[in-house]
């Protein structure tokens, strides 16, 4: 029906007769002569009809928004002066000669032809219409050739794609799974996949050797910016192959993807442990883009009056942290209200800070309510450890250490991003040696990634201090999203148990939802690790987009609910008999009922 993509038509055309399809992108009638912008996948042309042809003329009248059309005309140069730059084919136009209408079109529910700014709610219900906008498509397209990329890198260094099963059991990855109940097995259910994780372990017992699939995955947990309950990534495992080597290879996709796909230079990704990186900048994904680092105050606050700072100085398990922002004195009292309700989110319940106006002047030069609770001496020595100067403001965490950390590293970022501090524009890293557990409320350990991590350490020395054990996991972080995260993985039955073990799994559940698993490794399992990355959080850093449902064709709301198909919804009873379940109405429904 076509000969050309409307965004595809060039000076290399002109005089051709070509044959375009689409959608009318906007008409434009100049005093007898009626432009129609026509849109495809591929971009715009502009398509000139003049009433010497009148029965197509009379037809282009009669076309509006989004109609659909089939366009036969000649391509010529567009007359001086009216050529757009901005346009792939700005130095074109077709000349139409002959015009079908293949379908109406009703009026959209927001315009398509330029910037609206529409509810993300209406966008979602007309999903189809929203993705015929150019920047959405653009992104779908991207995400696309972001794919191949990765087929090929991994198709090119000796990986199998290989398909796990999306209907299997329930597994401890840390969110709550989706069910779905079995109508051939009674009262039980399977579980959707929050990963392939151990199936691709398996892979490399089964001698696989080097496996990666893009994925999907489901986790029911509240959602954020980048948080869908089904969402894609790119799931990478391989035998024989060291952390290192395994950080190299992946190293090496993401930088060749840049650079094919952007034509940006990453450059070196350093490795940063996890308590530096904690240290440094209270967050295990820095953005290393800000130059503004956390630097440890307490043993100068420990002896102070103040209990605000003395009690969290004194506590082994609290952090007494500044951030010096360099002229950041010119934050009014207004912004750094702002920026204490801010960090109120993650738990701190203040936020102290100082103004350097003069420094030579002493503790006279120093702008804040704190000062006098902390003395001139620690003042100054404070300023001094900080390399603080006129112009700066110091901020101040004191709480419990991850309240701390949370807080400033933060407000680390949202500082950065409100001044402008970015030096440069991608900054990637590896963050490393993670600790193999963390401790819940009420001293219970949980894995910190999960528990088919391997340990640093021997069986014997991991059971005999599990909380001091290190991991050897890895997370890939570009400008403070991780973009992919994962270890080596333990391949021997007496390590796997003495992990289950730790996190209170005994013998009976061990066998009852990991048997298969400790049954493969006694078989001859080889040393293998992987790695998974977010495909959306990818593509959205890739594209510039603010949210992964921007780069996802049919995305669910914040509720995890489809806007444009209504699901979740009702099933009706004879599905559920099927399915031996009955449905139990909450309370509330219940009273209103």
């Amino acid at each position: 029906m076509r000969t050309h993509y409307c965004g595809s038509v060039n000076e290399s055309h002109i005089g051709q007769e070509i044959t375009l399809c689409g959608w009318v992108h906007r008409r434009r009638d100049h005093g007898g002569v009626i432009f129609l912008d026509m849109r495809d996948r591929e971009g715009i042309a502009q398509v000139v009809f003049d009433p010497d042809t009148v029965e197509s003329f009379a037809k282009a009248e009669r076309v509006r928004s989004e109609y659909v059309l089939q366009i036969k005309g000649f391509v010529r140069a567009r007359p001086d002066g009216t050529t757009n730059d901005d346009m792939a084919t700005g130095k074109v136009e077709i000349l139409g000669k002959d015009l079908t209408i293949l379908n109406a079109a009703e009026t959209p529910p927001f315009p398509l032809d330029g910037y609206v700014d529409v509810g993300e709610d209406t966008r979602l219900k007309y999903r189809f219409m929203d993705l015929r906008r150019p920047e959405m498509l653009n992104k779908l397209m991207f995400r696309s050739k972001v794919t191949s990329f990765i087929r090929n890198y991994m198709d090119q260094n000796g990986f199998m794609d290989v398909e796990t099963p999306i209907l299997t059991r329930a597994t401890p990855e840390g969110a709550r799974d989706y069910l779905v109940p079995s109508r051939t097995h009674a009262g039980s259910f399977f579980a959707l996949p929050q990963s392939p994780q151990l199936f691709k372990q398996l892979l490399m017992v089964s001698g696989v050797d080097r496996y990666y699939q893009i994925a999907k995955c489901f986790r029911d947990e509240d959602l954020r910016a980048d948080r869908q309950p089904e969402f894609t990534q790119v799931d990478v495992e391989m035998s024989y192959m060291d952390d290192e080597a395994i950080m190299n290879m992946m190293e090496g996709m993401v930088s060749s993807m840049f650079s094919q796909l952007l034509e940006q230079d990453l450059g070196a990704f350093p490795r940063m442990t996890y308590a530096e990186a904690m240290q440094r900048y209270g967050s295990d994904k820095p953005d290393l883009r800000i130059p503004l680092e956390l630097v440890d105050v307490a043993d100068l606050m420990d002896s102070v009056e103040f209990k605000v700072f003395a009690g969290p100085a004194k506590d082994p398990k609290g952090r007494v942290a500044a951030l010096k922002v360099t002229g950041g004195a010119e934050l009014s009292r207004k912004q750094i209200d702002e920026y204490t309700k801010f960090v109120g989110i993650y738990g701190a319940k203040g936020l102290a800070w100082i103004k350097v106006n003069e420094l030579e002047k002493g503790a006279e030069g120093l702008q804040s309510p704190i000062v006098k609770f902390l003395g001139e001496e620690v003042a100054l020595n404070i300023m001094s450890r900080l390399g603080a100067a006129n112009g700066d403001i110091v901020f101040f965490g004191a709480d419990q250490e991850k309240v701390v950390n949370e807080a400033l590293g933060a407000l680390r970022c949202k500082v950065g991003e409100d001044l402008n501090l970015y030096t440069c524009d991608w900054a990637p890293m590896w963050v490393v040696d993670f600790p193999m557990f963390e401790e819940l409320d009420g001293g219970a350990l949980t894995a910190i990634h999960h528990p088919f991590t391997a340990p640093s350490c021997s069986p014997e020395e991991l059971k005999a201090a599990p909380e001091k054990a290190l991991s050897r996991a890895y997370d890939m972080v570009l400008n403070g999203t991780e973009l992919g995260g994962g270890s080596i993985r333990i391949h021997e039955a007496d390590m796997q148990k003495a992990v289950f073990e730790i996190l209170g799994i005994d013998e009976a559940e061990q066998q009852n939802k990991f048997g298969f698993l400790l049954d493969a490794l006694k078989f001859g399992c080889p040393p293998h690790g992987g790695l998974a990355f977010g495909l959306d959080r990818l593509v959205m850093l890739m594209t510039g987009a603010s949210t992964i449902r921007e780069v996802i064709a049919f995305p669910k709301t914040q509720s995890a609910s489809c806007a444009l198909t209504h699901a979740p919804g009702d099933v009706d009873s004879k599905q559920l008999r099927e399915l031996s379940i009955k449905v139990r109405k909450p309370e509330s429904e219940k009273k209103e009922g």
